[in-house]
């Protein structure tokens, strides 16, 4: 086990470690169904219970796109599909896609 001063390298975490590596952090998350959320981790338990605060929830309905604020949320770790440490949320990620798909070909990052 590596010391909290040893760099660690990310693949040679177990899953548990690299979620309580993220506390503190922002964690973009994607459920089962219909829903994401971005929030900052506050904890979470070996069956990946989750509690997060400032959350943004994106939910897709028949309706269209809904989006709510809550302060503070404790998702069923059964009903989620994926974790991205750091990851700003399906918004801020189809900016980033539509950026790229604007620029012409000669233009360089």
């Amino acid at each position: 086990m590596a010391t909290p001063s040893t760099a660690v390298n990310p693949s040679t975490l177990l899953p548990l470690e690299l979620i309580d590596k993220c506390i503190g952090s922002k964690l973009w998350i994607v459920m089962k169904g219909n829903k994401e959320l971005v929030g900052t981790l506050l904890g979470f338990d070996d069956y990946v219970n989750i509690v997060l605060e400032d959350v943004i929830e994106y939910e897709t309905t028949t309706e269209g796109k809904r989006i709510t604020r809550l302060d503070q949320i404790l998702l069923n770790g059964t009903h989620i599909a994926m974790l991205i440490p750091g990851g700003e949320g399906p918004e801020q990620e189809n900016l980033k896609i539509s950026k790229k798909n604007t620029t012409s070909p000669n233009e360089t990052d």
